[in-house]
This record gives structure tokens, sequence and C-alpha cells, in this order.
């Protein structure tokens, strides 16, 4: 499975805005010079995230830009990934909710709701102070191979 770009940046453009919250209105510019990403791009972003939430807040002018609405701590990597990513489920799986699910053969289905529930769960325990802080919650306990 892979995370979209949009996904990717995203992330790097909270984690931006959550880590210069101190600076007032972050201008959008000065996010996509940090970070590498097109300012166009990052204004697609901008406008997912203000279509379906309150988490930003802006102003326009001279000293313009964006900041969180809320504190750092309040947003989970999960909430953004869901945002802009969706479900981890393949498409298919969307619209299956019954166990026998022709597409999958029921069985698999198991296996990606599984995939799913895990997701959510470890994604939904990080927040953006978390990212910002190295948080040891963004360590990831992985059987070692047999």
């Amino acid at each position: 499975m892979k995370i979209s770009t949009k996904g990717r940046y995203a992330l790097q453009m909270m984690t931006d805005l959550a880590e210069h919250s101190r600076d007032g209105f972050v201008p959008l510019k000065d996010v996509a010079e940090r970070q590498g990403i097109s300012k166009n791009y990052l204004e697609q972003i901008i406008m997912q995230l203000n279509r379906d939430t309150d988490w930003l807040e802006a102003t326009r002018g001279s000293s313009g830009g964006y900041r969180l609405s809320k504190a750092p701590e309040l947003y989970t990597v999960g909430d953004i990934m869901r945002l802009t990513e969706g479900s981890v489920l393949p498409d298919e799986c969307e619209m299956c909710h019954s166990t026998d699910c022709s597409t999958h053969g029921g069985r698999a289905l198991k296996v990606w709701r599984g995939l799913d529930r895990v997701m959510r769960e470890y994604l939904d325990a990080i927040t953006l102070r978390d990212v910002l802080d190295g948080s040891e919650t963004l360590r990831c306990s992985v059987p070692k191979s047999r």
C-alpha cells in the first residue's frame, strides 16, 4: 500500500503549520519553500481541508496566511490521512459490507478490514505534537521475520 503524494504533503504542511504556530498566520509560500512542495499543490490541499474541516484559519493581505485553529495535539495523523486518502481498504471492499464478498472471497475481506483497523489505531494514536516532538508513539513494533 502506498500513501499518495497528497496525503504525504498534507501531513508535511500540517506539521509545518504546527511547528510555526507561534509565528501567527504563516504564508503558504513559506511552507512551500521550507517543505520543497509546489505552492499550487498546497493550495489544492488547503482547499480540501477548508472545505471538509474547520482545522485551519486564514487571513488575507500582506501578513496573510494560514494557521491551525486548534492545538497540535488535537490533530491526528489518522484524521489527516482519512481526509486526504480515505480508507485503506481496496476500493471494491468499500462497497462490500457482507462477509461473503464475491470480489475478495469473504476471507480475504477480513484481512483488508483487519489491516484497516490496525492502521487506523496506529495513525489515530499519533498527533501533530508527537510528530514535532519525535515521540515514542511513532515507533512501531514489527515482529522479526522468522
